[in-house]
């Protein structure tokens, strides 16, 4: 069966106030206060890019460790749908697709996220980053990839399938259209007028 992916974080649910208050949780223990814009620009990237702009020479796997238990008790309750997601679902499903989230969440966090969003996904595959994707994508029979950052037009690019992303993440319309996606949507309440164009 083909399927659409989807990235997770700022394209199908808003996480930004969870992540913001974990990683400042985790960064706080060590005395370092760290500005919730400046951790927002940030979401997307895999926390091994995020956490050594505050900590450079803290262990990774234990700052990793203090951020998963904080994100699944505190973070995943503020998750919320992004406007249009649940229909976009609805679309893909109803063209006899399946729904396919690849992210560089932790795979049953994200699975945690989006039922805190009340979404849910037919395959997640976590823990994958940029062209790293782009595995996933052709495993599951993926012919467009929807996301908000420009490594997700990396990861459709190398995975040889349509790029579609949506303005509602941290990078500016500019910067999306500056990589190159097949299209720059507002946001997903756009994507099922453009699958029916597709």
């Amino acid at each position: 069966m083909r399927s659409i992916g989807f990235d997770l974080d700022m394209t199908l649910v808003d996480s930004a106030d969870g992540i913001v208050a974990s990683v400042q949780h985790v960064v706080a223990q060590y005395g370092v206060q760290a500005d919730g814009d400046e951790i927002r620009s940030t979401i997307g990237l895999p926390l091994d890019h995020v956490f050594p702009r505050w900590l450079p020479d803290e262990p990774y796997d234990v700052l990793l460790a203090a951020y998963r238990a904080h994100y699944r008790e505190h973070g995943i309750p503020l998750t919320r749908p992004m406007p249009g997601a649940a229909e976009a679902i609805a679309t893909v499903r109803s063209r006899g697709e399946q729904v396919l989230v690849v992210t560089a969440k932790y795979g049953a966090v994200a699975g945690l996220a989006l039922e805190a969003a009340g979404l849910d996904a037919d395959v997640i595959v976590g823990d994958l980053f940029a062209e790293g994707k782009a595995t996933a994508l052709r495993e599951h029979a993926a012919w467009a990839y929807v996301g908000d950052h420009p490594g997700d037009v990396r990861a459709a690019r190398s995975a040889g399938v349509h790029a579609i992303v949506v303005a509602t993440g941290p990078t500016s319309v500019e910067e999306l259209h500056a990589v190159g996606p097949d299209a720059v949507l507002p946001d997903l309440t756009h994507l099922p007028a453009w699958l029916a164009r597709a």
